[in-house]
């Protein structure tokens, strides 16, 4: 940040860290507890010291700048820094604490834990809001530039300071509309291949751990397509008679569509779910406290009911 030492002023990182993050001086100020004049001093104020509009009007809404769009990583890790630097004792008080955090997940582990968490967040922590963010088709340093707080999943984070931390392995089922012909009898590897096959794929990946375990044993599926998120796909299998996957802890959302799981009949990898963080969040007592709420959503062992291959 080009930050004139004469201009400096710590409590501006935190106006322009919200400020980014609501795109909005109103929303900011109300953030703040501060009026919007005083909010729009402190914009302009934010914008001497930059050197950068900072926020520019994109018609009836606001819309950062690529200078700021490039500097709120590290805004957003000064600030967090500072604020666990003057926590005492690392004790926090849930029922004043106002913070946001953003979390980044499949968009099947909101639509299965979303309501979970949103619920305890209320009960222990009303000033708190909850971001969730879908995993982008490109990989990003999301902790570490400060785009996320907390991601959970499987973690694949290639940038070696971030901290994860293993829940428990995953496995995947097949799913399909409940009177799908392949519900009918045994689900052999051979009838499994048979089927019309739609693929979930952040990347757009026509093919995966199904195919090798397939190939394995000399055989080949259809893949028709795919999809970025698994409730997509969920809405489109209960009306055709493609064949999906899903992992074993979203049985429950399936079984409301009024899909069946099923056991895949082929040797494939477990899941490692996780999460992880930034290393500048462990001493946050805040952070601590979300990370706590997502260990306590996954039982050790996720296990649900589902139709056996034999």
């Amino acid at each position: 940040m080009r930050v004139t030492q004469s201009g400096l002023d710590l409590n501006l990182l935190v106006a322009l860290d919200v400020l980014l993050e609501e795109s909005s001086v109103s929303r900011a100020a109300a953030r703040l507890h501060l009026s919007e004049p005083a909010m729009s001093r402190t914009l302009g104020r934010i914008r001497k010291a930059l050197g950068d509009p900072v926020l520019v009007r994109a018609g009836r809404n606001m819309v950062p700048t690529p200078h700021a769009l490039a500097v709120h990583g590290e805004v957003r890790a000064v600030v967090e820094r500072a604020r666990a630097l003057f926590l005492t004792g690392g004790q926090v008080d849930l029922t004043t604490l106002t913070r946001t955090f953003t979390v980044l997940a499949h968009d099947a582990f909101a639509a299965t834990f979303g309501a979970t968490l949103f619920s305890r967040v209320a009960g222990e922590a009303p000033g708190v809001r909850l971001r969730f963010l879908s995993e982008s088709h490109v990989d990003v340093p999301a902790l570490r530039e400060g785009i996320a707080d907390l991601e959970l999943g499987v973690v694949d984070s290639r940038t070696p300071e971030v901290r994860v931390e293993h829940l428990c392995d995953e496995r995947m089922l097949g799913v399909a509309r409940a009177g799908h012909p392949l519900l009918r009898g045994r689900i052999t590897p051979n009838r499994f291949a048979a089927a019309e096959h739609l693929i979930v794929s952040r990347r757009g990946r026509l093919e995966g751990p199904v195919d090798t375990a397939l190939a394995e044993l000399g055989l080949t599926r259809r893949v028709v397509g795919c999809v970025g998120s698994y409730p997509a796909s969920l809405f489109l299998l209960r009306q055709s008679d493609l064949v999906g996957l899903i992992a074993s802890q979203a049985v429950p959302l399936a079984a409301e569509l009024g899909l069946e799981a099923f056991e895949v009949p082929l040797d494939l990898p477990p899941l490692p779910f996780g999460i992880a963080w930034h290393p500048r969040h462990d001493a946050d007592p805040a952070h601590a406290w979300l990370r706590d709420c997502a260990r306590e959503l996954l039982p050790a062992a996720v296990a649900h009911p589902v139709r056996r291959t034999h």
